[in-house]
Parts: C-alpha cells; structure tokens; sequence
C-alpha cells in the first residue's frame, strides 16, 4: 500500500473484524504506528495481547465526542472510519442512536481528519445506503452524502475524502456464517428468514482490498464498491450443511423477515451504475459535482439511459458446491471448524 511505510494511520472502529484484520495489513507494511481508536476497552486489551506489537496504539473514545476524535486523528496521515451501529434491527428500535454514531459522529470523524490535515480519509459504508429502507442504512447514507458535501470544497482542504460500499462480508462479527455452523454442528436446523434472499459474498481479505483500492486511486469524493458474486441464504445454509454432514440433507427453519431486512443486497443505484466507471475488480463512481444553480437543471439534462442497479439478485450467483469451494478456501472458516474462530 503506497504511502503507507513511516506513516501514522487511525481506524475508528478498529477493534472490530475490518478493524483487526486492516490493523494487521498496515503494520505489515510498515507503517510507523497505527492507532485503534474505540469506546470497548475490553476488546482493545484483548487485541493488544493478541497482537503484542509496540506500533499499535490505543485511544479509549467515542466518535459522537469531537475531542476525543480529535486527540486520536491529531498528527495522523491516513484514517480509516469503520466505527459504526451496524445490526439492523438495533437501529430500527433506536434510530436515534444510529443517527447519533453514524452520522453525527462520521461528521466528527470527517471535520478533525479535515481541520488535521489528513491525507486520506476513507470511510467505510453498506450496501443498505443504497434505496435505504431502515434506519442503519439511513443513517449510512447521510454519512456518504456528508462526504460529498465535504468533496465539494476541496480546494480549501488538502484531505481527500472518500467512500468503500460494501454488502455480506464472510466471517465479519455479525456474519450469520457462525451461527450455521453452530447449528450444523450441533445437528439443529438451520436458522433461516427467507430462503430466497440474495447476499453478495466478499472476504474480510477482499474488504482491505477494496479500501487499499480507493486509498490508492480516489479523488475527492468517488465511491468504490468491489464486484462479488452472491448466492441465495437457503444455498449458502446447505452449503455449510453439506461441509459438516456430507451424507445428509439440511433442514430449515424458517422464521420471516427481520425488521428492515433486505429481499436483496444493492451496492449501486440505477443512478451510479449509470455512471460507474469499471476498473476490472472494482466500480468507482465519482462525485456528483453540481452546485446550487438549480437553472441548469432545468434547461441541461442528461441523455445517459438509466441501467439497472447492481444488486445481489443481478451479479454472478453461485451454486452450493461453487459456495463449499469459496467457504473452504477461508482460513477463518476453516478456524471456525476447528473451534479456533
């Protein structure tokens, strides 16, 4: 990762999956010192005992609190924001709480990277920012459209921002890839809400790759999102069955939607999409540059048809033994089999 030797990086969040597997890449690349900045103090020390490495550095704050923000990104060259409220249905009972962390908090994050004169800040969002239909994906979407509105006056800072999206990531906390395990080994039935529900399918490995992606080639204010395949949730339950129980069927529970669950991943818009430029593994859409004339609107318009969103419905989808292949060729996977994960 160019740039990264000798500097000093922050990754809000960084005691989560993304957090710790990033915090690894970067100190394999040399980076001078790489502070982990979070409110769980508990995780924080089992991550320092974990890794045993005098370049990290840990910061106890919240980024709903500006100066402890403030105090982490001071002195930084690159920051990674992946402090967020992620679970669904936690934010829909306290969308206020979502509001809070993710967007007031991202705008912490945003205005001390700016006022710090960080390099780079890239921030981490979800597919559920695109046609968001429940509060975590609100609350994702103003923060990209707080980005964008921070790209904009670029020319009066010399950070540049920029935006990852992504949607399922495999053995992430929170993945449901544990919890099919658990069941399979347990001889349970696998815990299903709606078997035809697609998810894209990305590795923790494949998430770092995609934020190194935009560290390295962002302008101001472009989104990247990683192509992926996807697989219905009833293939990737049997896929799992199959791993641990090769010579029998999987049996399925069934117990609905969520609240504000998805039928589909969606990691572009028709809009986006529309304007997406491809760059072989990956989507970059650029910033939406337009200002406040409103006049030009309504005599220019644009003569781009509209295509349809790239969504988990509409990628390559996988089979079961395509998902048992991928699953197996994951060393958390394999970890999580043994007991180790």
């Amino acid at each position: 990762m160019s740039g990264i030797k000798d500097s000093v990086i922050t990754v809000t969040g960084g005691t989560g999956s993304f957090g710790k597997i990033m915090s690894s890449y970067i100190l394999e690349k040399g980076a001078q010192e790489v502070r982990i900045f979070s409110r769980d103090e508990n995780k924080q020390d089992e991550m320092r005992n974990h890794f045993q490495n005098e370049r990290l550095k840990f910061y106890i704050g919240d980024v709903r609190d500006r100066e402890s923000v403030d105090r982490a990104i001071r002195g930084s060259d690159f920051v990674f924001h992946a402090a967020a409220l992620k679970q669904v249905p936690s934010c829909e009972f306290f969308p206020d709480q979502a509001v809070l962390t993710n967007v007031i908090g991202s705008g912490n994050v945003i205005s001390s990277a700016i006022e710090h004169s960080v390099n780079s800040l890239v921030c981490l969002s979800t597919d559920k920012a695109v046609y968001p239909i429940n509060a975590m994906g609100m609350s994702k979407s103003l923060m990209e459209k707080y980005v964008l509105a921070n790209s904009r006056d670029s020319r009066s800072n010399k950070t540049v921002l920029s935006i990852t999206r992504y949607g399922n990531v495999m053995m992430s906390r929170g993945s449901v890839i544990p919890l099919f395990v658990k069941q399979a080994l347990s001889g349970e039935n696998l815990t299903l809400t709606n078997p035809e529900m697609t998810r894209f399918l990305m590795s923790l490995d494949e998430s770092v790759q995609l934020v190194e992606h935009a560290f390295l080639n962002a302008n101001p204010g472009d989104l990247f999102v990683r192509k992926a395949p996807a697989c219905t949730i009833e293939t990737l339950a049997g896929a799992i069955w199959r791993i641990i129980h090769p010579d029998s069927d999987p049996k399925f529970n069934l117990i609905g939607t969520r609240h504000g669950e998805k039928l589909f991943e969606s990691l572009l818009s028709s809009e986006e999409f529309t304007k997406a430029e491809d760059q072989k593994d990956y989507f970059k859409v650029g910033m939406d540059s337009r200002t406040l004339d409103y006049s030009l609107y309504f005599e220019n318009g644009s003569s781009s048809k509209i295509q349809d969103p790239y969504t988990s419905h509409n990628t390559k989808q996988l089979n079961e033994s395509d998902v048992v292949n991928l699953l197996l060729g994951l060393p958390s996977f394999n970890k999580l089999l043994d007991g180790q994960f």
